[in-house]
């Protein structure tokens, strides 16, 4: 049995053991389902949710299942297993093998102190000794997860004189959930979402193209979500419709503890029934909102809430929605590719910091190239702590982007070999390829090392963008982008040969071809500059080589210039015409 702690992951779980093998597990949507499957002689996988099989536990007093050897994998087993639950398994099952899986181990120095069992604090007196340990530095290292950026926005000041913890602990719990603090909190966001989310970025997702990622947003509690939910609607409602985000809450009883986001995480439930009334009301009325944005019907209810649970993961997972604002729910164990921000109002440390920091470093492609984290409170010191619990003491340089200082003029890594910055590269790229370039003007390995400057131009440009000091620091502009972009393509197209995602020149050259589609240049600017063109009465050969630049730099442009050309030439033959005097 491999079982998940949520109804979501028991769907995700299955469909990663369909993509291994088709009908290699079996699912179960209820207790009774569970129970005909695991009588079932024929289903030997079985894939289901802890709650499912502490009912069929609780139900089944005796049953022919306890005596037989069973396997039980647990996932994200950080969560759910220190209390009755794992207890009436172990009593139950006689022959069982019990393995646990983890991104974020329960340690002493972790471990949750107020805990019922004494024996069952930390993983390893649950699960037993550790058989394999692969940390968050192995997977950045191997390229499996990305790295964080981390910015600290500092909202709170304290007075010099507060000593007493208690005292300044209620202080800032007021201060925190100030409206000023709420507002130029919600207005930060707003006015940085585009550069952290790369809203200037196109890229595929699902047969379709989209613009940047998506985000999310920790609170410390229910109140401070509906408070910041609020907020956001009332300062979006003057905004440009296209500045105007899409944004999705969702929370439930026992989810409103702060407790539990400093050291981790409760299980999620989908109790809605015990909520206040003001509280049930308040979500009723962010789900009507979700409603009429999706022309969706879900509610409150049990059944309805539980598929608004499914529909707003999902949503998220296929970028439809831009913010999604929770108290717990969805800071661990969720996986959206699209999800590249985090903003933080919420004490986090150990696994939970590193659990919801994690929600924003899944791998989707190249334009993705690490998580954003936004942090309004301090975190610096319980984030440094934690990296170092779970990576190692030096983990922190592999775990954490550099500065934006470090990527313009270059650093030393941690073998002492000095790394060119993005400025000494884009020197060295003028020098060594001035524009305006040709096509065959140089040679098979010149070329080749075009390929990889420009590619690492390319790169580095992709990470400084989110970075406010890279403004007017570009160096390069559009123009002199576009040839260079031009001549890259140029390559890419007598060169190419397709090995997956990558595009290879030789067996040692990688085209990054989806950092070139990111910045779209689409029909509406080529039109733009021909409108332009034409009010210049066809004399401004700037604008000419513009649109000429511009369709050369574009991958999905490229093969339509001869049409766009035609239509350039059918404008100007009209222009002249109606210059002359002539009918038309």
């Amino acid at each position: 049995m491999f079982v998940v702690d949520r109804q979501d992951l028991d769907y995700q779980t299955m469909k990663e053991y369909e993509k291994f093998e088709k009908g290699a597990v079996d699912g179960s949507k209820n207790t009774k389902e569970l129970e005909r499957n695991i009588e079932d002689s024929n289903k030997r996988i079985l894939v289901t949710t802890i709650q499912k099989l502490s009912r069929f536990i609780s139900k089944n007093k005796e049953h022919v299942i306890y005596g037989k050897n069973v396997v039980l994998i647990f996932d994200e087993c950080h969560r759910s297993q220190f209390d009755e639950i794992h207890t009436d398994i172990i009593k139950k099952f006689k022959k069982y093998f019990l393995f646990g899986f983890t991104g974020t181990p329960i340690f002493a120095v972790n471990a949750n102190t107020s805990s019922k069992n004494p024996n069952l604090k930390t993983t390893e007196q649950a699960f037993g000794d550790k058989l394999h340990t692969y940390t968050i530095v192995d997977a950045i290292k191997d390229g499996n997860v990305l790295r964080f950026r981390i910015d600290y926005v500092n909202t709170l000041s304290s007075k010099a004189d507060s000593d007493d913890k208690k005292v300044r602990a209620i202080d800032i719990e007021k201060a925190v959930q100030d409206p000023i603090r709420i507002s130029k909190i919600v207005e930060y966001v707003l006015n940085n979402f585009d550069t952290k989310t790369l809203r200037n970025k196109t890229y595929d997702l699902k047969n379709r193209r989209v613009k940047g990622f998506n985000s999310m947003m920790a609170v410390s509690s229910i109140l401070a979500l509906k408070l910041y939910y609020e907020e956001f609607k009332r300062q979006m409602e003057d905004l440009p419709n296209d500045k105007k985000l899409k944004i999705g809450t969702i929370y439930s009883f026992g989810q409103n503890d702060e407790v539990g986001g400093v050291d981790g995480f409760p299980d999620e439930d989908f109790d809605t029934a015990n909520l206040s009334i003001i509280d049930r009301d308040f979500l009723s009325n962010a789900i009507k909102d979700y409603n009429k944005m999706f022309s969706t019907n879900f509610d409150t209810s049990s059944d309805k809430f539980q598929n608004y649970y499914k529909d707003l993961s999902q949503r998220i997972k296929n970028r439809e929605l831009d913010l999604v604002i929770v108290v717990n729910m969805f800071l661990t164990g969720f996986d959206a590719t699209t999800l590249n921000t985090l903003w933080v109002d919420k004490n986090l440390r150990m696994h939970g910091l590193v659990q919801a920091f994690s929600r924003t470093n899944r791998i989707l492609n190249s334009v993705k190239a690490y998580g954003n984290i936004i942090c309004f409170r301090n975190l610096e010191e319980n984030t440094d702590e934690a990296i170092a619990l779970f990576g190692d003491k030096d983990a922190s340089g592999i775990v954490l982007l550099k500065s934006f200082n470090d990527y313009y003029n270059g650093y030393q890594d941690d073998k002492g070999k000095d790394v060119i910055g993005y400025s000494e590269l884009v020197e060295k790229l003028l020098y060594e390829y001035p524009l305006p370039i040709q096509s065959y003007q140089y040679g098979e390995n010149a070329e080749k090392e075009f390929v990889k400057m420009f590619g690492g131009v390319l790169k580095l440009k992709n990470i400084l963008v989110s970075f406010t000091d890279f403004q007017g620091k570009e160096i390069l502009q559009d123009r002199e982008i576009q040839e260079y972009q031009s001549y890259y393509l140029d390559l890419y197209d007598r060169y190419r040969r397709s090995e997956g995602d990558k595009e290879i020149i030789n067996d040692d050259l990688v085209f990054e071809m989806e950092l070139v589609k990111s910045v779209e240049i689409n029909i509406d600017y080529i039109l733009m500059l021909i409108a332009k063109y034409k009010d210049e009465n066809m004399t401004d050969m700037e604008i000419e080589g513009k649109i000429s630049s511009a369709i050369d730099s574009s991958p999905q442009l490229r093969n339509k210039k001869d049409l766009i050309d035609a239509f350039i030439q059918r404008i100007i033959l009209i222009q002249t015409l109606r210059m002359s005097g002539k009918n038309i």
